[in-house]
Parts: structure tokens; sequence; C-alpha cells
């Protein structure tokens, strides 16, 4: 329905009351910040009561005016300009406490992502990666920290992990020449979504290779040609990606794919530490002293 909803509310119209059309007006016309009003403010700003508001909300399907407020935040979630995302900083943030509004939206991000995840889709996930041959990691702009992140811990525990390093279409599909049926794509993108990152995910599954889409809706370009879609939340409380849901469910993905392969990482990490202790690696700090991890 989301995307579907500025021209179903326009159809709808003829058959609305005098303050039912205020407010379908003015959601067509400003969509990108009435998705961030309250009932009571987009009454207040139309000139109805919230109760009305709430109606309105039933009359074009939803249950009630939450529902309807969530679906116009996923309509506009690759449609906002950066300047329209920093308009809607200053109008739910403004001058107040930015440091409670910021990390409220985060926890609230990893409490919604917590219960949409599924878990067969994140077991999954991690059978592929385990019998990968290959795993293709590519995060394009803000996304690009998410998959270095990955790629750090995950160069630690399989033996053929590469990131996508790429300014160009063309740079990309060079890198994943090779791609195929025994390997796995982990394509990780977020609103504005990349291009470039669908393009790569699409190659992959042109070639046979699984395709593993980090996303935060199942509306998003990349989750339609994904054999497994793992979905976090990346709601914005400002024109800055919150990336804090998605790490989160990245540190997850680590986290469970390491413990299945225990045995091989433990031994990976023992010759770690050994090269970190000869070559000065880690700075180490007078007085301490090694743990005992069979006593804890």
């Amino acid at each position: 329905m989301n995307k579907d909803l500025i021209n179903l509310i326009s159809g709808m119209m003829a058959g609305f009351s005098k303050g039912q059309k205020m407010i379908a007006d003015y959601i067509i016309n400003h969509y990108d910040k009435a998705a961030f009003m309250t009932a009571s403010k987009l009454g207040n700003t139309v000139g109805v009561s919230e109760s009305t508001v709430v109606r309105f909300a039933s009359e074009v399907g939803y249950e009630g005016y939450p529902q309807l407020q969530r679906a116009l935040q996923e309509l506009i979630r690759n449609r906002l300009t950066a300047v329209q995302r920093m308009e809607v900083t200053n109008d739910q943030i403004g001058g107040g406490d930015v440091l409670a509004k910021v990390l409220g939206s985060d926890i609230e991000n990893i409490r919604r992502t917590l219960e949409e995840s599924s878990s067969d889709n994140f077991n999954n996930a991690v059978d592929a990666l385990c019998a990968a041959r290959t795993i293709y990691i590519l995060g394009i702009r803000s996304s690009s920290a998410l998959s270095r992140f990955l790629y750090f811990y995950f160069n630690h525990i399989f033996d053929d992990v590469r990131i996508i390093n790429t300014n160009s279409s063309s740079e990309m599909f060079e890198q994943i020449l090779r791609i195929g049926k025994e390997d796995v794509f982990i394509g990780i993108t977020f609103p504005r979504y990349s291009q470039r990152t669908f393009n790569g995910a699409k190659f992959a599954m042109d070639n046979g290779a699984k395709v593993i889409a980090i996303t935060d809706s199942p509306q998003s370009p990349i989750a339609e040609i994904s054999d497994t879609v793992l979905l976090a939340r990346s709601d914005m409380a400002s024109f800055v990606d919150s990336l804090v849901a998605p790490l989160s469910l990245i540190n997850a993905l680590i986290v469970a794919v390491g413990l299945r392969k225990k045995n091989e990482i433990s031994a990976t990490f023992s010759r770690l530490e050994q090269i970190w202790d000869e070559y000065n690696v880690y700075e180490k700090i007078e007085g301490t002293h090694d743990i005992d991890v069979t006593k804890i």
C-alpha cells in the first residue's frame, strides 16, 4: 500500500468530508512533513480536530493514525533530499535535547529491528556464509562503514572475503567478474538506496551466487532480488543516517558465524595474538597481567 498511498488518497478525495479533504490535501502536498507529525500536530496544522485525523486514517484503510504515519514514513524513505532531511531535523529536534532525542530514536530502531527480525532468514544467512567459497561485501556511501566493519571480522573468520572498493560501476563489475554459484554476495544499502549496490546484487544473482541483503524494508529494491533479506531499521532522527540498528544486526551475524566456526577461529586468533605481541601491534599497559580464562 505504501507505494500507492498518495494515489489512493487522491482517488478517494471525492468521498471525504470537508475536514478529511483538508487533511488529504496537506498530506498530498506536504507528505515529507506530515510523516513526522503526531495526529494532534497534523490536526492543528490543517485546522481540524485530532479525532478527525484519527478517523481519516481509518477511512483510508489503517487501524489507526500510527499505522498511517508509519506508511508515510515508508513512502518518503527514499524520496527526501538532503535539504528536506535538514528541514525534518529542525522540525523534530530544533532547540530540544539533541542527545536524548537521537539516542532515543536509535533505541527505538533497535527495538523495532528485533521485533521485525526473522530468525529463519538470519539462520539461512549464517548457513549460506558458512558454506560459501568466496564472500563479496558491497556497501556504498554511508553504508561503506558497515561493509568495512563486517569485512574486518569476516576476514579473520573466512579464507576468502572480498570487500568491493569502487568509485564506478565498471570497477565494481571487474571485482565481481568471477562470482559464481558457490559464492555469497552481501549487499548493504539504506535510504537513499544505492543503484550501484542493486546492480552488483543483480549481477551476482544472474551468475548464480546467493545474495544476502542487509537493508531496512521489504520494499527496498535490493530485497526483490535477494535470496535472504536481513532487515534493520535506520529511521532517521536527522539528516544523518542512523546506522546503530544495522551495526547491531551485523554484530549478531558476526557472532553467529563465529560460534559456528569457533574451532577454526580459535586457531586463527591464537596465531594473531602471537603476531600482535611480536610486532607490538597493541600498546601494553604496565601493571596488568595475563588473565587465565579457564578460571573465569
